[in-house]
C-alpha cells in the first residue's frame, strides 16, 4: 500500500461521524450499483447470444414442435420466450385443445371450426404475446433503474458530505481562533473525499445504464419483429 492510500485511508478515519455516513451510504450505492452491473451484463449477454440462435433455428425449422423443444433448452432468451407463450396459446386453436401441431407450418385449424373461432382464436395469441413482451420488458429492465437514481444522487450525497465537513473545519477553525493551511487544509481534505467518492460511484453507474437501455431497446424491437413475424405466420397459414 503506497502513501496515497494511507493518506486517503487517514483522511477517512479522521473525518467527522457525518462524513462517515455520506461515504457508508455512497459505499452502498457504488457496491449494489457494481452488482447489478455484473448480472445485467451476464443476462443480456446470454439474451443475445441464445435469442440469435434461437432465432436462426426458427426460420430453418420446418417444425414448429421442433422449434418449441428447442425454445425450452435456451431458457435465457427472451424471443425464446415469447415463443413458448405463443405456441402454447396455438395450441389452444387445435380440436379439443390438445396440442398437435406438428406440420411444417400451422395448419388451418380443426375443420369445424367456423371461421371467427379462428380469428378469436388468433387475438387471444396476439393478446398472449403482447402479456409475454410486456413480462419480457419488465424482466430486461429490472434492477436497471437504480443505477439511474445511483448516478442522480450519489454526486449530491457527497456534494453534502463535503459542505458538512467543510463546515465542521470553519466552526473548528472559530474554536481555534487560528486560519493558518495547517490548520484548514486537513479538514478540508477529509471533506473532499466524499466529493470525489460521490462522482465515483456516479460515473461507472450512467455508464452502464446508458449502455444497458440501449441493449435492452434492441432486444425489445427483436421480440416486436419476432412476434410480428409469427402472428403473419399464423395468419397466413391458420386463417387461410
Amino acid at each position: 500500500m503506497n502513501s496515497t492510500d494511507l493518506d486517503i485511508l487517514s483522511m477517512i478515519m479522521h473525518a467527522g461521524p457525518m462524513v462517515k455516513f455520506v461515504l457508508l451510504l455512497l459505499l452502498f450505492f457504488s457496491v449494489t450499483s457494481w452488482a447489478i452491473m455484473i448480472m445485467k451484463y451476464r443476462y443480456i449477454k446470454t439474451a443475445f447470444s441464445e435469442s440469435a440462435q434461437f432465432i436462426d433455428y426458427f426460420w430453418t425449422s420446418r417444425n414448429l414442435s421442433n422449434a418449441f423443444a428447442k425454445a425450452k433448452q435456451l431458457r435465457g432468451s427472451p424471443v425464446a420466450r415469447i415463443f413458448r407463450v405463443g405456441y402454447i396459446e396455438l395450441n389452444k386453436l387445435s380440436r379439443g385443445g390438445s396440442p398437435k401441431i406438428s406440420e411444417s407450418k400451422p395448419s388451418s385449424g380443426a375443420e369445424n371450426t367456423s371461421l371467427s373461432s379462428r380469428f378469436t382464436g388468433i387475438e387471444n395469441v396476439k393478446r398472449a404475446l403482447r402479456r409475454a413482451i410486456n413480462s419480457e420488458t419488465t424482466r430486461m429492465t429490472r434492477m436497471v433503474p437504480f443505477l439511474a437514481t445511483t448516478g442522480n444522487t450519489t454526486p449530491f450525497i457527497g456534494l453534502f458530505g463535503t459542505v458538512w465537513g467543510i463546515m465542521s473545519s470553519f466552526h473548528g477553525i472559530g474554536l481555534k481562533g487560528s486560519a493558518s493551511l495547517a490548520v484548514v487544509a486537513p479538514g478540508i481534505s477529509e471533506a473532499l473525499v466524499a466529493t470525489a467518492a460521490g462522482l465515483a460511484a456516479a460515473i461507472p453507474a450512467v455508464i452502464a445504464f446508458n449502455h444497458f437501455m440501449q441493449k435492452i431497446r434492441i432486444l425489445d424491437s427483436e421480440l416486436q419483429n419476432f412476434s410480428a413475424d409469427f402472428l403473419n405466420i399464423i395468419e397466413r397459414d391458420i386463417i387461410t
